[in-house]
């Protein structure tokens, strides 16, 4: 059983940068695709980026393009989510998603992922 941990989330100002990490424990990460969903309070669970295999494409929730970046460091089995210029909207509580290879299906569906970590708070103070 796969067990996903998220950590970097903390409290920034707009314009500032956070990097959030998720690594499993239980399995190689480049096994799987890896997401990041958040949600704010009061509002539905939104998908915000994934990646795929090592080296393969990554797709980005329009409202972040640009601004965000994931990325995998498979010999520190981990994935980032490098954010910057974070906007007051950015608050929410982010959540690492995992599915292994090879078949996703529509990446932005949260029941497509298999596994979930328990969440980190980002909080953009304007």
């Amino acid at each position: 059983q796969v067990q996903l941990e998220e950590s970097g989330g903390g409290l920034v100002q707009a314009g500032g940068s956070l990097r959030l990490s998720c690594a499993p424990s239980g399995d190689t990460f480049s096994r799987y695709f890896t997401g990041w969903f958040r949600q704010a309070p009061g509002k539905e669970r939104e998908f915000v980026a994934v990646i795929t295999w090592s080296g393969g494409p990554t797709y980005y929730e329009d409202s972040v393009k640009g601004r965000f970046t994931i990325s995998r460091d498979n010999a520190k089995n981990t994935v980032y989510l490098q954010m910057n210029s974070l906007k007051p909207e950015d608050t929410a509580v982010y959540y690492c998603a995992a599915k292994r290879l090879p078949v996703l299906g529509t990446y932005q569906s949260g029941s497509n992922y298999d596994y979930w970590g328990q969440g980190t708070q980002v909080t953009v103070s304007s």
